[in-house]
This record gives C-alpha cells, structure tokens and sequence, in this order.
C-alpha cells in the first residue's frame, strides 16, 4: 500500500475520535445562552487544533506529543467549570497517554495525578461556588474521574498490544531476512564446494587429456568423456545446491575422492570407514561429505602430495573424521582460511563440532562431533 493511499485513510479514522466532543454541546443545549455557547465553540476550535496535530506528532513518535496531552488536560481544567461536558478533555488526555508513554507505572502515575488534579478542582467550584456560571458538583466530578480511569485504564491494554503486535511484526521481518541472508550464505557455500571439486576434476582430466592425446588417443579420448560426464554432473549439482543440496552420502563421496586423487596421482589410505564407528544422523553425515569433498580439492588445488589418509573413529564419547597428506602446502591453503575452509568451519559448529586444521609435515584436517546416546 502507498504512502499516499495510508495518510488519508489515518486521517478518516481519526476524524471518528471526534465524537466524544458531543458531550461538550448536551449542557449548551439545556442552558442556550451566548456566553456558554461562545465558550464552548471556542474550547471546540481549540481542541481541534490539538487533537490533530496529535495525531500526526503520535504517528512520527515526536517528543512534542507530550505537550499535546498537557494542553489537552490544561483545556479540560478551563472548560469544566463552566461547562461539565469538559471533562471530555480529561479522557482524552487519559486515552492518548498509553499510547505516548510505554511505561505502564508512569501511565497510571500521571492517571492518579490527574485524578487528583480534578477532585481539587471540583472541591474548589462546588465548595466556593456553589451556583452561578463556574459550577461543577460532586456527581460531575466522581463522573469525570471514573470515565478517565476507565477510559484511560482500558486503553493502557489496547497500547500493550498493540507495542507487542509491532515487535511480531518486527521479529517476522528480522527473521525474514536472517532467513534470506543464511540462505545465500548456504547457497555461496555449497557452490563453493560443487563447483571447486567438480571444476578441479575437469581441468586436472583435461590437462591428462592433453598430454595423451599424440602419445595415446584412446586414453585421452576416454578422459574427454570423463571431463563430459563430470561437467553435467556439476551441471545437476549446482541446480541441486540452488534449490537445497544434499550430500549423496559420506560412503559415495568417500568413492568420488578415491577417483579425484587417483586422477591427481594421489593414493588414498581409508584407515576406516564410518560404518565402523556407529551411525551418523543426515545432518552430520551430510556436514562430513561435504568437509571430505572441499579436503580433497585442496589437497588436489595446493598440496602436491603423494598420499592422503582418511580415518574415521570413535573415541572418548566423540567421532572424529581426520584427512592427512604428506604434501607441501602452499601459503593459501594453510595461512589464510578461505570461503570453502570458513564454509566448512561454519557447518561443523552449526551441529556442534570442531575443526581443526594443522599443518606441518604435510595437512592434518581434523573434524570432531559429539557422540550421540543411541535410542533404547
């Protein structure tokens, strides 16, 4: 909805507010006389120039709203004695304050500060002036400082709810967009991690490729198909990563980075497998393939090693996945963490676990869950 299409409608709603200025008119129609008449259209036209802009200092939330409310009560101070109908202003002073003030103590302070503001009043004009045109009697003023507490309480519940709808409404909005923000954060992620394997695979196929093709066409051809089926393999992947991706599971990556450093001219030790060590739920499995994929391509990209070492073990109530080459790693990938390293730092603490990278003799990645109770 637009701005202009919403002002006018909040200044239709606040004309329906006017209505309770009816009571200042019941006197002056039993008593017609110039004088109270004169007086009440002129307490009228002044309200009238408080009431709105009110409305508008209420709905910017300026300081000066206040002052409106002091005029407001200031104007039923004037009004009621002459005319009982002023005690109108009273409850419009108790109803805006709920709205002004969000201390609900200070609220029902300033309610039993006006109460007694209008109990002195009326003790005054009906003690001192018991008839004539300043008059106001006991009914009068036990009526007007019931509806302000009634009025004035009643809304104190309206503005409460009001103030929590907005914070929901707040929260919904926050959450909205922490929801978009870890969304295009998860997808950055696992791009990261599809595309480096996968294109890491292709250039690695394609650079053998190259060195065979004169010396043996067959075999060069072979690794082209290899570098077709890997490329529409990346191709699904990153469809899959957009629209929420999922790790194959950990045995399959487990056999795609067999073949990834086989291709590199590495040897992979398994030392274990996680089907030795108890189950694992999606969640960590899924978090554990994606830790060996992004392992591998750096091992692949920087480390120049010979072999790599992958175990899987459970020990002293925690699983640990350790990755270990005896290669040479370069300055990015020991000194610097990159985004796949921070992506994968970022998905083992989100299920409670700890990474660990040392670098040596060779890269030690060491990735440590906490064990799970088994179900009875």
């Amino acid at each position: 909805m637009s701005t202009a299409n919403t002002i006018p409608k909040r200044r239709d709603w606040a004309w329906i507010w006017l209505c309770y200025t009816g009571f200042l008119f019941i006197q002056p129609l039993f008593d017609p006389s110039w004088r109270l008449w004169l007086s009440t259209l002129t307490a009228f036209a002044v309200f009238l120039c408080i009431f709105f802009p009110y409305i508008r200092a209420s709905d910017e939330n300026r300081p000066s709203r206040f002052w409106f409310i002091a005029a407001t009560f200031l104007l039923g101070l004037l009004a009621f004695p002459w005319n009982q109908g002023g005690s109108t202003f009273f409850v419009y002073a108790a109803a805006f304050l709920p709205f002004s003030i969000v201390s609900v103590r200070r609220v029902l302070a300033l309610f039993l500060l006006e109460s007694l503001a209008v109990l002195g009043e009326g003790y005054f004009f009906t003690v001192h002036t018991p008839r004539g045109f300043y008059h106001v009697g006991w009914p009068n003023t036990y009526m007007a400082i019931f509806l302000l507490l009634i009025i004035g309480g009643g809304n104190i519940l309206f503005a409460q709810q009001k103030r929590a709808d907005c914070q929901l409404r707040a929260a919904q909005e926050e959450n909205l967009a922490l929801a978009a923000v870890a969304e295009r954060e998860r997808i950055a992620r696992d791009l990261h991690d599809v595309l480096g394997h996968t294109l890491s695979v292709i250039v690695l196929k394609a650079e053998l490729a190259k060195r065979l093709i004169d010396t043996n066409p067959q075999r060069a051809a072979a690794e082209i198909g290899d570098v077709e089926r890997t490329a529409r393999t990346a191709l699904a992947e990153v469809r899959e990563a957009i629209g929420g991706y999922r790790a194959r599971g950990l045995a399959a990556e487990i056999e795609a980075a067999r073949r990834t450093l086989d291709a590199a001219g590495v040897t992979l030790i398994a030392a274990s497998t996680p089907s030795c060590s108890g189950a694992l739920t999606p969640q960590e499995e899924t978090v554990l393939a994606l830790a060996l994929r992004e392992a591998v391509t750096n091992i692949v990209r920087h480390a120049r090693a010979s072999t790599c070492t992958l175990r899987f073990v459970t020990e002293n109530g925690m699983r640990r996945l350790l990755v270990e080459d005896n290669g040479q790693p370069g300055e990015a990938h020991t000194l610097r963490e990159g985004n796949g390293l921070r992506g994968m730092r970022e998905r083992v603490e989100s299920i409670g676990g700890q990474l660990l990278l040392q670098s040596g003799r060779g890269t030690r990645l060491q990735i440590t869950l906490p064990l799970r109770a088994e179900p009875a």
